[in-house]
């Protein structure tokens, strides 16, 4: 057991785990997201979709987080089959997606100066505000995680630490949003060209889906072949599929001769399938352009798979 730990001959304990600068931000991500869902679960209330988003995001950030703590902490993340300077990387940068949506959503869902009716009154409204507060500072704390852990240049590090890397949690999280708008009654299979479009979304998540898991498990070194170059060749390659989703979906869209150029009178609000075309047409321009800087920074650094 001795050769798969961090220092067989030094303490067991690892006391930078929570005194560095990453392990003090990671001790406030731990207050701050436990102190958010129990004020939320206490009295603030939750309800619909859009509430169990934003707690089970908190909940799932706050147990991951716990774990990585208790990890470092003892050492034992020596004896697990993980790249563990990748997975924490992925893992902050996932968790700041997934923070600043919920603080950007409870708010805008449950929040308000005024006081709701009883039972609930003014009691429900501050802790809401309270829980919205709290929710902004994880996520600035899970920012901050990736900024001190980000690569810098010259810098020998864990691939999913580079911007390249963590480029990759981003577009899987922007085509999950991608997908999350096609099923809410899109219409996307009215065309072949717009079912082009769910091929090209779905490829490019899996694709990326497989070289994130490739590098948090530490299996990229052991492919065979170069899996830096076969990273800048996929990601060259899904530039281009953007690149015609990013001209075929508005076209089929929202092209008088197949679509509506603007929202429907009689549409009805939260349930129109323009709207979630035109969400599936943006995240579509965003994906590309993350997919774009991916490239251009994929030129500046060289994978090392030991890492």
């Amino acid at each position: 057991m001795g050769s798969t730990m961090d220092s067989p001959g030094g303490p067991y304990l690892n006391l930078g785990a929570v005194t560095s600068p990453v392990g003090t931000t990671r001790l406030l991500q731990l207050a701050f997201g436990c102190t958010t869902f129990s004020l939320v679960a206490h009295r603030g209330g939750f309800d619909a979709a859009y509430g169990t988003f934003c707690m089970s995001a908190w909940c799932f950030c706050f147990a991951l987080t716990g774990l990585v703590v208790a990890f470092e902490f003892t050492r034992l993340h020596g004896c697990l089959r993980l790249s563990w300077g990748n997975f924490t990387a992925a893992f902050a940068m996932l968790a700041t997606l997934l923070s600043a949506t919920a603080a950007i959503v409870y708010p805008l869902y449950f929040t308000r100066f005024e006081c709701p009716p009883e039972p609930e009154g003014c009691t429900a409204r501050d802790f809401r505000l309270a829980a919205s507060v709290f929710a902004a500072l994880l996520f600035v704390t899970y920012a901050t995680e990736v900024v001190l852990t980000r690569a810098r240049p010259g810098q020998v590090t864990s691939y999913m630490a580079t911007v390249s890397g963590l480029l990759k949690i981003v577009q899987a999280f922007v085509a999950c949003i991608i997908f999350g708008a096609l099923v809410h009654d899109s219409r996307y299979g009215r065309f072949v060209a717009t079912q082009w479009c769910v091929a090209v979304y779905s490829i490019c998540f899996i694709c990326t889906v497989v070289v994130v898991g490739m590098s948090v498990t530490g299996r990229a070194g052991t492919l065979g072949f170069p899996f830096d170059r076969i990273v800048v060749v996929y990601t060259f390659l899904a530039v281009l599929l953007y690149l015609s989703a990013a001209v075929v979906w508005p076209v089929f869209c929202f092209d008088p001769k197949y679509g509506t150029p603007s929202r429907p009178s009689g549409c009805p609000q939260g349930s129109c399938p323009w709207d979630s075309q035109l969400v599936v047409a943006i995240f579509t321009y965003v994906n590309f352009l993350f997919y774009v800087a991916d490239l251009a920074y994929s030129q500046r650094i060289r994978f090392v798979p030991s890492l």
